[in-house]
């Protein structure tokens, strides 16, 4: 383990293939967030995108929850706080990441946890895990993102339910309604995880980044400027490539091409 807050409640690990693993690490409290906590996780996401031999991210918690949102008893020094300064907020940093984030969700994720899930690229959960919106019900305001994200992802009419109820959204029902990648049993959970981002592990790396950045930056406009984004992006990246790297790639799908399917 190469970093982790003082009190190690973010832990990081790197490993040498490029999978880093963040695990929020307050399990007797149900990796409920301090200040200090959300300021050491955004950091945690601003050191993975610098480091380049860093190609995955894997966020988790520790215990029997994913993460259960702020820690109440610390409400006004969170949200009376400085709530502007990016360089300390989580789900700003985990937006900037270029890095594709993997949420590895087990047991809760609520409120802030709800949106911490909401920020990463692909959602494994284990059976039983639950995502619950509780700002209506205990009069908090949410600035992570959770009311304009959640309607865009599952339907506004089940956003709306999910948040003026406060109700939970399984993970099955979450699944259905596309937040949710794959429900595995969780004993499955970072078995699962990993398989994901070895999978992207294998791929053109550079590619990678810039096609997670083109979907969600294209997300955040109407669709035919999406497309034009894409369009110019594309451009840009051919117009960047040397006769060599053509080359290669060429010489890559070729021999993707003559390769037998194996027998069954």
């Amino acid at each position: 383990m190469d970093r982790s807050s003082p009190e190690k409640l973010i832990l990081v690990n790197r490993e040498p293939n490029g999978i880093a693993f963040v695990t929020i690490n307050r399990p007797k409290s149900l990796n409920s967030l301090t200040r200090a906590m959300m300021a050491d996780l955004a950091q945690a996401f601003k050191s993975l995108d610098r480091d380049e031999s860093v190609r995955v991210i894997v966020l988790s918690g520790s215990g029997r929850a994913f993460c259960s949102g702020v820690d109440l008893t610390a409400a006004e020094d969170v949200f009376k706080g400085d709530v502007k300064d990016v360089e300390a907020d989580p789900v700003v940093q985990m937006e900037r990441c270029r890095k594709p984030i993997i949420g590895a969700v087990a047991g809760f994720a609520i409120t802030a946890g709800f949106e911490i899930a909401l920020a990463c690229d692909i959602l494994i959960a284990a059976k039983g895990a639950k995502f619950i919106d509780t700002h209506a019900r205990f009069g908090i305001f949410p600035s992570w993102g959770l009311s304009q994200k959640l309607p865009r992802i599952i339907g506004v009419s089940k956003a709306r339910e999910v948040s003026l109820t406060a109700m939970p959204l399984t993970a099955e029902e979450a699944e259905r309604k596309g937040l949710v990648n794959h429900v595995v049993d969780g004993g499955e959970l970072l078995k699962k995880t990993r398989e994901i981002a070895e999978a992207i592990l294998k791929n053109n790396q550079d590619l990678v980044l810039r096609y997670k950045s083109v979907i969600n930056d294209g997300l955040k406009l109407d669709l035919g400027h999406a497309l034009a984004l894409e369009k110019e992006r594309g451009h840009a990246y051919y117009n960047g490539m040397t006769k060599e790297q053509f080359k290669k790639m060429q010489e890559f799908i070729a021999g993707r091409s003559s390769k037998k399917p194996s027998k069954l």
